[in-house]
């Protein structure tokens, strides 16, 4: 359909545009007549014009003047122009044969008939107006098409990207998990079993929130301490956690599993590796439509250095770039006794 034609709104600032242009052809046809007879002549058949000149549109759509044909596409603008002049000078007979049965003393026929071939020629340049006006409206229709498409697929991208990181980020955790699992059959069949327990039942929750795109940071922190709860059953009194957590931010919408490389990291790279263990220490704060969360745990000062952040962190990091652009940061900061990310992403409520 037209796209003038689709919005009531759209077709009336079209009209009004068109206001200056019947002004102009009622002062310029009707210099030497009445004033009267001009504005019924002239006004009505100006506002008609408006309308056949929606046509130019169709025309354009199927001689578009970027395929190369530029004798096929004038040839139809010469053809169409003929037929849009010819049209209103026929609908200009009828209007005035009415005028002069309904109001003979306006003389209407009589101007109209001497205004005829100037009218003629004033409909072809306005058809060809109209239809340079359309082509405009074309391109600019087919850029914001572009724009819409282009931003749909970086949207499709964004999300297949982001399903890619987290089919990697869950085998993951799960191989962590499980290596903790291991490591204490031999040891404590009893904790190995207690541990399989919380681990299903941890999944079974992550399974349930995984499926959403955003779950509110409370149930973030909750599924933090599921793992926790899992971690301890292994080190015992070694692994404390203290945390500070503003309330304005438990209700900020986060991705799922967004803390537990981040966990994951603190108790395999930090209390794990410390004889008498230590506290991870978990803080959340909320700065007007920011989020701010930080990692912070002890580490051995004589562990051997990584070369990289490891794969749990990286893939963090390139979750929330991908998820959040420029507005996203994952900064880490190693010291030889401590470790500390930090996570900042915009609080969604």
């Amino acid at each position: 359909m037209h796209p003038i034609l689709i919005e009531r709104r759209r077709l009336g600032l079209y009209l009004l545009g068109w206001l200056p242009v019947v002004t102009l052809l009622t002062l310029g046809l009707g210099r030497g007549a009445s004033p009267v007879s001009a504005i019924a002549v002239f006004v009505p058949l100006g506002f008609v014009y408006a309308f056949i000149g929606l046509s130019a549109w169709y025309v354009c759509r199927i001689a578009p003047i970027d395929h190369g044909l530029p004798l096929r596409t004038v040839g139809a603008h010469l053809v169409a122009t003929v037929l849009a002049s010819a049209m209103w000078i026929v609908t200009g007979d009828i209007w005035v044969s009415a005028l002069d049965a309904m109001m003979p003393a306006l003389n209407a026929g009589a101007l109209f008939a001497s205004r005829r071939l100037p009218l003629f020629v004033i409909g072809a340049l306005l058809f060809w107006l109209a239809a340079a006006l359309h082509y405009l409206l074309i391109a600019f229709e087919g850029s914001r098409a572009a724009e819409r498409r282009a931003l749909e697929l970086s949207v499709l991208a964004r999300d297949a990207e982001l399903r890619a990181l987290r089919a990697q980020l869950d085998p993951h955790f799960l191989f962590n998990s499980l290596n903790s699992i291991s490591a204490l059959t031999v040891a404590d069949p009893a904790a190995a079993r207690r541990m399989c327990v919380l681990l299903a039942d941890f999944l079974r929750d992550t399974l349930r929130l995984g499926a959403s795109a955003r779950i509110p940071l409370a149930e973030e922190l909750r599924l933090a301490d599921r793992f926790l709860e899992i971690e301890r059953v292994r080190l015992g009194s070694r692994l404390h956690v203290a945390r500070e957590t503003d309330p304005r931010a438990d209700t900020c919408l986060v991705p799922p599993l967004l803390l537990q490389p981040l966990v994951e990291n603190a108790v395999v790279h930090g209390i794990d590796q410390l004889v008498d263990g230590g506290t991870i220490r978990i803080a959340a704060a909320r700065n007007g439509s920011a989020l701010t969360i930080a990692l912070e745990n002890p580490c051995d000062p004589d562990r051997p250095r990584r070369s990289g952040n490891g794969l749990g962190l990286d893939l963090l990091r390139q979750r929330v770039v991908t998820q959040f652009g420029a507005d996203g940061d994952v900064r880490i900061d190693e010291q030889p006794e401590r470790f500390r990310v930090e996570v900042r992403i915009p609080c969604a409520s």
